[in-house]
């Protein structure tokens, strides 16, 4: 898996595909590839490791024609390398993009070697090439070529068919895995997310889950899961043309950080009515779901579950109603209980993340009162299948380290809580408690962006080690989980997060003066608790670099470093919390020379199990 894009035009495409190819690049690679018919003759050229590397070579030897496809893979079948790479192709006549993972590709593989196909790769890719081009030994047609051999398919796929006795069109299919359709004039383009596509068109259109259709380029036809021709409208894109630019920052992740209080702004902007939280902002029904809630369960995965973490903290301590937390390839996976009237909420940045999409269809089968998606892309699968919708407007997030997706989701969350709360009896003077707090997060995020020197100052304390903890009680626990996950997503340097009040039962083992130990400590009624922890490290001779309130009573000492942060309300604490965590992490991969946006061995939407 990892970015698609082809192209249908009356212009050689070779450069609108490599410009797409690199808009997608933050979401993972290990590898690039691109396909183009030129004079009815499929020309590929493939390339190990990022994507200007094929553009070099594209450079060298230059690819004319009008209709190709590309991808950047984030290896699942067979190490990274150049035969693995795609497009994959079958004789002179296919070339397959795909994202995805294809289960049942052994058996197909076999039973297609004895028909005399030869595999070259050890992708799950290859067998769709050849699978196509057996079908369409029957059917003399493309379109049921594909239509056939994907109802043979088991899994995920988002796949780009291309053929030379077809020169002037792609066939495009649909499963699990996210594909857009883009239309120029003259021309269309395919691509799994928009943002490859925003220089030459606005106009999208999503396929729905099983369709499959023929591009050209003045038509799209597009069929149901009967073979059915359906219609549906383009729509045009309010996605920034500009997200790909850094600006001023080195990095993209700087520069997301920075977007925070411009992010959150866009998340709150006409949410917030006369002082009020309306539930009119989640979905026309969501009122009368509101009303009838009893509990609620959320799924989600890596960042977004901490967010989740978080707000089950503010929902059984403002709604008090129960809140079930769970990592979604474990729901996904386990007998669970479904509670009456209970609320099934998702969390994810793309809206395509794969086990929190089956979790979600999961538990409609389970019955749940409804659904509500907490979502950064509008049209995504998430907000599509769900019954309710919360649309963060993070912007287009490149960094593969999640920073502004995380904290416009949590603003989001303490809404919808705030909102859920309402209705179930909470005084009006707590509502606008809630409300202020929100209100002010932009500007107290501003101040907390102020302590980046400082906090690249203490990096420099991080650079030669090789573990760290992070503490936090209540719903600064999570956060602390966060700031572990950031400093090893992008550092490499191996850091777990702990509730503070579990070091007694074993992380104390640990604890020497190599050891760093991050603490968030906010003012709060923890904060006497939390001290007694930091002295338990102290006495083992750790050294703690604690991020305190302003007026918290910690002081710098051998062994203790302090970094303030103002914070105002204790309810959104969390949220403020999480900026210089961010910023702490950003600095030691900084200093270690890490690939700060495109960290090894991940991607930025992981859309396979």
């Amino acid at each position: 898996m990892c970015g698609i894009v082809g192209a249908v035009a009356q212009r050689d495409v070779a450069e609108i595909l490599i410009e797409g190819l690199r808009r997608l690049e933050y979401r993972g690679y290990d590898s690039a590839g691109v396909a183009i018919l030129n004079n009815n003759d499929i020309q590929r050229v493939r390339r190990l490791g990022k994507v200007k590397e094929l553009s070099d070579a594209l450079e060298v030897s230059p690819l004319p024609g009008s209709t190709g496809i590309a991808h950047t893979r984030w290896a699942t079948h067979g190490e990274p390398s150049e035969v693995n790479a795609h497009p994959h192709i079958s004789g002179s006549d296919f070339a397959v993009v795909h994202n995805g993972i294809i289960e049942n590709h052994e058996e197909l593989k076999e039973q297609l070697k004895t028909k005399g196909y030869e595999f070259v790769s050890a992708t799950d890719t290859e067998v769709i090439a050849h699978l196509i081009a057996e079908e369409y030994k029957n059917f003399k047609d493309l379109l049921k070529a594909v239509q056939s051999a994907v109802k043979q398919l088991e899994g995920a796929y988002g796949a780009v068919v291309m053929n030379r006795n077809n020169p002037e069109e792609l066939i495009v299919a649909r499963s699990g895995s996210p594909l857009v359709v883009g239309k120029g004039i003259g021309e269309m383009f395919v691509a799994s997310d928009q943002l490859a596509l925003l220089p030459v068109t606005r106009q999208f259109l999503y396929l729905e889950e099983g369709e499959v259709a023929r591009v050209t380029r003045t038509t799209l036809d597009i069929y149901d899961t009967d073979e059915k021709l359906i219609e549906r409208d383009f729509e045009e894109s309010s996605v920034q043309h500009d997200a790909g630019d850094k600006g001023p920052y080195r990095h993209f992740m700087m520069k997301e950080i920075h977007e925070q209080p411009e992010s959150i702004a866009s998340t709150l902007e006409g949410r917030i009515i006369n002082g009020e939280i309306t539930s009119e902002i989640f979905g026309v029904k969501a009122k009368e779901i509101f009303d009838e809630v009893e509990a609620i369960q959320i799924v989600a995965c890596g960042t977004s579950f901490h967010a989740a973490m978080v707000t089950k903290y503010w929902c059984e301590s403002l709604a008090n109603i129960p809140c079930h937390v769970e990592i979604a390839s474990e729901y996904r996976y386990r007998k669970s209980f479904t509670p009456q009237k209970a609320l099934f909420i998702t969390i994810s940045q793309s809206g395509e993340t794969a086990d929190t999409l089956a979790a979600l269809r999961l538990a409609k089968e389970k019955g749940f009162m409804a659904s509500l998606t907490v979502c950064n892309v509008p049209g995504s699968s998430l907000v599509r299948e769900s019954d309710l919708a919360f649309m963060t407007r993070a912007g287009a997030e490149i960094g593969v380290a999640s920073t502004k997706a995380f904290t416009t989701q949590l603003a989001g969350l303490l809404m919808l809580v705030g909102c859920i709360a309402k209705h179930k009896g909470l005084s009006e003077s707590e509502q606008a408690d809630i409300v202020h707090a929100i209100e002010a997060i932009p500007r107290e995020i501003q101040k907390a962006l102020e302590q980046d020197s400082l906090i690249e100052q203490l990096a420099e304390d991080f650079s030669e080690k090789h573990h760290s903890l992070f503490l936090g009680r209540g719903e600064q626990y999570p956060i602390a989980m966060e700031g572990a996950l950031k400093l090893k997503e992008i550092s490499y340097i191996h850091a777990e997060a702990y509730a503070a009040g579990e070091l007694k039962h074993g992380p104390l083992a640990l604890i020497d003066h190599e050891m760093p130990i991050v603490v968030v400590a906010p003012k709060n009624e923890l904060l006497e608790k939390l001290k007694s922890n930091m002295e338990e490290v102290r006495a083992r001779g750790g050294q703690l670099y604690v991020f305190a309130d302003k007026d918290a009573p910690f002081k710098e000492e051998d062994g203790v470093k302090v970094v303030r942060v103002e914070s105002a309300h204790d309810i959104t604490a969390p949220i403020i919390y999480t900026i210089p965590l961010q910023l702490l992490s950003y600095h030691v991969a900084v200093i270690k020379g890490t690939d700060v946006d495109q960290p090894r061995n991940l991607a930025k939407s992981v859309t396979v199990e």
